[in-house]
């Protein structure tokens, strides 16, 4: 869970824009909240900790974390 939250706290900010490619996101304080408590909650256990980075808020992540099972389903 400690490296979900820390690929959480790697959020798209809008002045990283230029180093990172990805156009920045802001995301409020309430959903910041109820995103780390599903985190530490174990909630979110069974997704892969790549679906945390960069993504913005915690629904993101679920999104995410749908997009690379389906490319790893393809790949097979």
């Amino acid at each position: 869970r400690a490296r979900k939250i820390e690929r959480f706290l790697s959020q798209s900010f809008f002045i990283a824009e230029v180093f990172t490619g990805s156009s920045g996101k802001y995301v409020g304080l309430a959903k910041t909240i109820r995103g780390f408590k599903l985190i530490l909650s174990g909630e979110l256990d069974g997704l892969p900790e790549q679906a945390f980075y960069l993504v913005g808020n915690i629904d993101k992540v679920t999104a995410k974390a749908t997009n690379l099972e389906m490319e790893s389903k393809l790949k097979k």
